[in-house]
């Protein structure tokens, strides 16, 4: 059964960076692709950026377009967010999910396309 454990998250003033990692256990992550999606107080949780299994396609929601990147390692079971030029609209908690599929389209932005998650990293930006 494979587990997923988000950590990274915390406090940071606009501008400011953090990396997230979602460590995979029980399981290779070589053969899924993963998303991070993210919920704000009182909003819906959003896709946020979504990567396949080779690492060799990516995407991301517009809003983070450009200022965050999507990256994993396999030999490390481990998938990472970079994000920078944060804002408090970035506030939330992050979320990554894995799929053994391929993603066409905007797929990996729905959250029933995702077979397992993790518990979660808050990020607060705010200064």
């Amino acid at each position: 059964q494979l587990q997923l454990v988000e950590s990274g998250g915390g406090l940071v003033q606009p501008g400011g960076s953090l990396r997230l990692s979602c460590a995979a256990s029980g399981s290779t992550l070589n053969y899924y692709s993963i998303g991070w999606f993210r919920q704000g107080p009182g909003k819906e949780r959003e896709g946020v950026s979504g990567i396949s299994s080779s690492g060799g396609s990516t995407d991301y929601a517009e809003p983070v377009k450009g200022r965050f990147t999507i990256s994993r390692d396999n030999a490390k079971n481990t998938v990472y967010l970079q994000m920078n030029s944060l804002e408090p609209e970035d506030t939330g908690t992050y979320y990554c999910a894995a799929a053994p599929v391929y993603f066409r389209g905007s797929a990996w932005t729905r959250r029933s396309s995702y077979d397992y998650w993790g518990q979660g990293t808050r990020v607060t930006v705010s200064s």
